[in-house]
């Protein structure tokens, strides 16, 4: 079987092709189809079930795109597996950044529920495998009201508990040391502001990508805090950041509770606090599973084997 597509917008054509053509390759061997671009025209065979699945597979980036929205090889692979994905511009909760001409959606129903929880509550916990979007939308929320002018401030933190490495034999200063512990919050800003930007709100601490440590003493008003990696709190630094929370703040607590780097026999502080406050109103609480994990594909696959060796254990 062979059908046509028409092309909305034949400037858009690296945007919705890839780099490369990264994503008409995905599609032909996710698939199984032959594609062809030949000007404003899209040509794909194959039998029809894998025609049909291309065609409308096509027609949501074409319409992902032209809603602002960014293409990536994830949210195709959704897509193309229909994994829970909501369509574009069907959730209603796209959130708008300072990156031009860029919004960010959620890719899965899991990932739908924490940014609706975000939004309903001023404390929310959310849990779940690496590749889940824990962060990342976190501090998407935390961006889009910055936007909004909703809040003041940003205050990004980390537990200072090293995945098996030492930070006392990294080279230069205190801030050197940290600067690559806490690169993914920097990672995830740098997608959703310009560089100058970012280093404009930096200086004026509008944004702060702090230790966790650096929080103690602290009573953060009209902010959006994010403590990242929280399965690797004691439980008195989860009180000592929970009672960070000051009048119109927002607050979301992410971990993944499977990998902790505590001392053997210590309890997280953050599954401790989600035992004791889950049940207090306006306490959100939200578990992200595989099926929400928006990286490589391959990754999905290494936490299912990951987890079936620990159940076997």
């Amino acid at each position: 079987m062979e059908t046509t597509i028409q092309l909305s917008s034949t400037d858009r054509q690296l945007d919705l092709f890839g780099p490369a053509d990264s994503f008409l390759r995905l599609l032909r061997k996710s698939l199984e189809v032959q594609v062809t671009a030949r000007q404003d025209k899209l040509i794909i065979k194959g039998r029809q079930r894998d025609v049909d699945k291309a065609a409308d597979v096509f027609d949501k980036m074409q319409k992902h795109i032209l809603k602002g929205g960014t293409l990536t090889a994830a949210r195709i692979n959704a897509m193309i597996g229909d994994k829970d994905a909501p369509g574009p511009g069907d959730t209603g909760k796209t959130i708008a950044v300072y990156e031009h001409k860029k919004v960010i959606e959620p890719t899965t129903k899991g990932q739908l529920k924490y940014i609706e929880t975000m939004l309903a509550n001023d404390l929310t916990f959310c849990i779940g495998p690496a590749g889940t979007g824990k962060t990342y939308l976190a501090v998407a929320i935390a961006v889009s009201m910055l936007k909004k002018k909703q809040i003041r401030r940003i205050v990004l933190a980390r537990p200072a508990v090293e995945a098996g490495e030492k930070l006392g034999f990294l080279p230069g200063d205190l801030q050197a040391k940290v600067n690559p512990y806490l690169r993914p919050l920097f990672d995830a800003i740098e997608d959703m502001m310009d560089f100058a930007q970012m280093k404009k709100f930096i200086e004026l601490d509008i944004i702060e990508i702090i230790p966790l440590a650096f929080m103690r003493g602290r009573t953060l008003n009209e902010a959006a805090i994010i403590c990242d990696e929280a399965q690797n709190t004691s439980a008195m630094q989860m009180l000592m950041v929970l009672t960070r929370l000051g009048h119109g703040s927002k607050m979301i607590i992410t971990g993944d509770i499977t990998q902790t780097d505590l001392e053997p026999g210590q309890k997280s502080g953050m599954v401790e606090a989600i035992e004791i406050l889950r049940r207090i109103k306006g306490i959100g609480y939200v578990e992200l599973s595989q099926r929400d994990i928006v990286r490589h594909k391959l990754v999905q696959n290494i936490v299912q084997a990951y987890k079936k060796k620990a159940k076997a254990d």
